[in-house]
């Protein structure tokens, strides 16, 4: 599978959710977790796409160290989103749609990149956009 495989999974898991964010983890080219937006069905406003991917794959493994993974999300992640990937380690962040792109769709956004968390964190994590960016788009119109 390549990028634009894994994001078309997330694509298909944000349909799932309360807001047209998904998102996958894969490892050594396979996905070991999915979730989706869940902040209304929750009552939880931290229940993004990302953190309850990252929740459910450290569960899962009993280990709260995601290092070598990687994640792919429709939506550029939220600072919360983003500090979630440094605290666990993730390699890498791969998104469709940026911030910019849904604040131009009147999605709300905290507008920080997540790569300007990245920068003032203690971890290096690559970071990889516009992956299926149109696509990525149109479900947040």
């Amino acid at each position: 599978m390549n990028p634009e495989d894994f994001m078309r999974l997330a694509l298909e898991e944000a349909k799932k959710g309360d807001a047209p964010y998904g998102a996958v983890i894969v490892k050594d080219n396979q996905v070991v977790a999915q979730a989706h937006n869940t902040v209304k069905r929750d009552n939880d406003p931290s229940a993004h796409a990302e953190i309850n991917v990252i929740r459910s794959l450290t569960t899962q493994l009993q280990n709260p160290s995601l290092e070598g993974y990687t994640i792919y999300t429709t939506g550029e992640p939220c600072p919360m989103c983003a500090s979630a990937c440094v605290w666990t380690g993730l390699s890498e962040i791969i998104y469709g749609a940026s911030i910019e792109d849904l604040v131009s769709v009147n999605q709300s956004q905290i507008h920080i990149s997540c790569q300007e968390v990245i920068v003032k964190s203690f971890r290096k994590v690559k970071v990889t956009r516009g992956v299926l960016r149109e696509e990525c788009i149109k479900v947040f119109q």
